[in-house]
């Protein structure tokens, strides 16, 4: 029988709970006692009335002037998960299990493992996961924060009330669960969380939330987990033995935001871009899909580059399980997917990481360790082994949750030096007085040593702009264990070249050469991206000298040089048909210049150029061997003429790449064998609005040249390439 409180005042411990302070609620709320002490105590801020068990069940007694309950069941049979029945104060029924009636759900073993960052799931175990306790179903929440003194669940189900779900304590590990019974997917939620030195109360999303509201708004969504039944089991059958070292790989980066929008300005469902770009990107010969940051952030003009939700595809273009489709359908067509991903740097906006429970936890406390200035944002704390948990799960998320098929890790140089754009006193130097980051580095060769090892096939590049030995040769020898580094010094090299008058290129044909010479220290993606097209840089056709066509030439030799120079490729949307402005995230590109042959023919060129380069082994058997390349001159600067072949076991192609706007006629290169050879691309073809000069079959004279025993003379064209087989 039920039996009131005898008194109306609350014990410190109680108030501790009524003011949110209480570390350990379970120790007060719930059942506790046996026998005649038995007690079930709930605290319900908003009930008028309490029963247990049903509508008519025996009624809780308020402990007067108080939002605590009570029930004495004495000796009567109460089962172990109880369900509450109560009316609020406005006259509304509710009813649920009682959440503190339930016992910790995260076994040790997930806290061990998570407390030596060796946690690649963790992902399963933190946030908030449907789940089932002795068949009552509801919603699992937990979380790190080791110094809170609280930290409660708020959401749209409890009137965002810290007081209504404080969280149970896990101890030494710092993660704070609860086992809320009753709630489903789509409900929103944060957390509240009391810090215990100073008594700051911060509100915070979720780190590992997996689905978050439309921006602004920043509330987690509750998912339902695999529910998505893919299609696409040949392609990830395949995948492990794919051998993309000696593949063709054409990436097409692309900002999903601003490639294609409605008619109305807004943004396309992951579903309508899937459908759209992969018959675009399929139709121009790309093997691959490289999309910038789709995890969740706050700011579209940040690009994606400051994240808030790892483990999250932004809601701007839908649903995780369109996500899903999207990538589903891109390997169903042959696609492969790339994220570009960043675990350098994260952003200060207050309801994420920065200072998650009231003190630097995510990131170093020094701002000389912990702030990058010129981008102000936060550096992760790689010491820290939860935080390295943290990042080296959210890599394994994206690739076994998703199917994607690598990752681009975002401003690796930012991550190994200590000194990183930073003033002489700004910095604090290495244990052995040095300015590498040394767990940055060992946090890299843990991420590559372990997801090559858990999903073969995938690959993982870095945008590193320094000369750091070894970025992509296995962490057994010493280095980092990349897959592949973005080629910055030939970008730069090359860019800076093409960007000076042709009258003056003569005085700069080092910068056409001198790639050669480190072309094979790294596995090297050539990289024209995003960020040459932003930012005062303007667009690839503007940086090219001279009139209108004489732009476009040089940017069809410009591309020429890029898919028959060793590297796999990256173009950036846009390029490919020469967009006259500079990119923007605000706004789609410029399709409309399709209409006019110049840019279609571009396109065009492009198209081809993937085609030529998938389906001749010389062009991407050996792009990161030397056996795969050799001059057959490089010293033509007075007439900025370059002559190379490009080889495979069987096969063998020449390309000559004139970087003026003078027609060579007569022009003699000494080639290996004898024979007809034959013009198999000319990037000054009428079929890409180019004048039309070129060969069609020429055939060799045994005149030695070049230290060759034979010759040939081609007509070459103003400012294009031309490829030659026999």
């Amino acid at each position: 029988m039920n039996k009131p409180s005898k008194t109306n005042t609350l014990d410190s411990e109680l108030i501790k709970l009524t003011e949110a302070k209480h570390h350990d609620p379970f120790a007060l709320l719930g059942r506790h006692g046996q026998g005649r002490d038995n007690v079930i105590r709930v605290y319900l801020p908003y009930a008028e009335t309490v029963r247990i068990s049903s509508p008519k069940g025996p009624e809780f007694s308020r402990i007067p002037d108080t939002d605590f309950f009570e029930y004495h069941p004495g000796n009567e049979a109460i089962p172990e998960h109880y369900p509450l029945f109560w009316t609020d104060k406005d006259g509304y029924d509710h009813q649920h299990y009682d959440p503190y009636c339930f016992g910790p759900v995260l076994p040790e073993f997930d806290q061990h493992l998570f407390a030596e960052g060796r946690h690649w799931h963790i992902y399963k175990k933190l946030g908030s996961h449907l789940h089932s306790v002795a068949d009552i179903p509801g919603v699992h929440f937990a979380v790190w924060a080791p110094n809170a003194q609280r930290v409660s669940v708020i959401g749209d189900f409890n009137r965002w009330d810290g007081r209504c779900h404080p969280m149970r304590s896990l101890g030494s590990s710092g993660i704070w669960e609860i086992f809320i019974p009753g709630l489903s997917a789509g409900c929103l939620y944060k957390f509240e969380i009391l810090n215990r030195h100073t008594g700051q109360l911060l509100v915070k999303t979720d780190p590992y939330g997996q689905h978050f509201e439309f921006r602004p708004q920043t509330a987690a969504i509750v998912t339902v987990e695999d529910s998505y039944t893919w299609q696409d089991g040949s392609w990830m059958d395949h995948r492990p033995q794919h051998d993309w070292l000696h593949q063709p790989m054409s990436i097409y980066e692309v900002h999903l935001g601003s490639w294609r929008r409605d008619h109305r300005g807004n943004f396309l469902n992951y579903r309508e871009l899937a459908e759209q770009l992969v018959d675009y990107v399929k139709e121009l010969g790309f093997t691959h899909i490289e999309l910038l940051p789709v995890t969740e952030h706050p700011l579209d003009i940040s690009w994606g580059y400051q994240t808030t939700g790892y483990f999250a595809p932004t809601s701007r273009h839908g649903t995780p399980d369109d996500f899903r489709y999207f990538v589903d359908h891109c390997h169903q067509n042959g696609i492969g997917v790339i994220l570009d991903w960043v675990p350098a740097h994260f952003p200060k906006d207050n309801f994420a990481l920065g200072r998650f429970d009231g003190t630097p936890l995510y990131e170093h406390e020094d701002p000389r360790k912990g702030e990058h200035r010129d981008w102000g944002t936060l550096i992760y704390n790689y010491s820290r082994n939860e935080v390295k948990n943290f990042l080296l799960s959210s890599a394994f998320f994206w690739l076994e949750e998703f199917h994607l098929d690598g990752l681009r890790v975002d401003a690796v140089a930012s991550m190994l030096y200590l000194d990183y754009s930073r003033d002489a006193n700004d910095w604090i130097p290495n244990m052995y007085g040095g300015n590498e980051n040394l767990e940055a580095i060992d946090f890299l060769r843990q991420m590559n040593t372990v997801t090559h090892e858990q999903h073969p096939g995938t690959v993982i590049m870095a945008e590193e702009s320094t000369s750091w030995p070894q970025v992509t040769r296995p962490t057994w020898t010493g280095g980092l264990g990349f897959s592949m580094k973005w080629n910055m010094g030939w970008m730069h090299d090359i860019l800076h070249y093409m960007q000076e008058q042709p009258i003056h290129r003569s005085y700069h044909h080092d910068s056409l050469t001198f790639g050669l010479l480190y072309a094979f220290t790294e596995n090297f993606v050539l990289p024209f991206s995003h960020d040459e097209v932003v930012h005062g840089k303007g667009s690839m056709l503007n940086k090219m000298p001279g009139d209108e066509w004489q732009r476009f030439a040089n940017l069809r030799l410009l591309y020429t040089m890029m898919f028959t120079y060793p590297g796999k490729k990256l173009l950036f949307m846009g390029c490919e048909f020469g967009q006259g402005t500079e990119w923007s995230c605000n706004r789609t590109l410029d399709w409309y210049v399709l209409d006019y042959p110049h840019h279609k023919g571009l396109q065009t060129l492009v198209k081809d150029l993937n085609k030529l380069y998938s389906s001749h082994t010389a062009l991407h058997r050996y792009d990161f061997d030397h056996h795969g390349f050799e001059w057959i001159d490089c010293h033509d600067y007075q007439q900025s003429i370059i002559s190379y072949r490009r080889k495979s076991a069987h096969e063998d192609l020449i390309v000559i790449l004139n970087f003026t706007p003078v027609p060579r006629e007569s022009y003699r290169i000494g080639v290996p064998n004898p024979g007809t050879y034959y013009e198999i691309f000319n990037s000054d073809s009428q079929y890409y609005d180019g004048s039309n000069l070129g060969n069609g079959s020429v055939l060799s004279e045994p005149q030695p040249w070049m230290n060759q025993d034979h010759s040939i003379s081609v007509t070459l064209p103003p400012l294009a390439g031309i490829i030659l087989k026999m």
